[in-house]
């Protein structure tokens, strides 16, 4: 299945969404919408997030299922934090 993108493709400007429809009765909802920080962040990033929360944010499980260092695992980690705190003020920016 393809992911879905966060950048544009020709600009690299961050992309919106600007309509949801429901597979089921066909409902759609159409507007401008922000795509979600988690989103944002790449594919990579956000399988460790996902794999961070089922390991119940315990950074030593993280070690031993990625088979790297605590070191390296906190590293990667605090490197996700700031991403999400640099899309956190983009969005406020854009909000404000």
């Amino acid at each position: 299945m393809k992911t879905l993108p966060s950048e544009c493709p020709s600009c690299s400007r961050r992309l919106s969404i600007k309509r949801l429809s429901c597979g089921d009765c066909g409902t759609e909802v159409e507007g401008l919408f922000e795509l979600p920080a988690l989103v944002r962040l790449s594919r990579s990033d956000q399988e460790f997030v996902f794999q961070f929360v089922r390991a119940s944010g315990s950074l030593k499980e993280m070690a031993r299922l990625l088979k790297v260092s605590y070191p390296t695992v906190r590293n990667r980690l605090d490197e996700i934090i700031e991403k999400l705190s640099q899309i956190g003020e983009q969005q406020e920016e854009t909000d404000g």
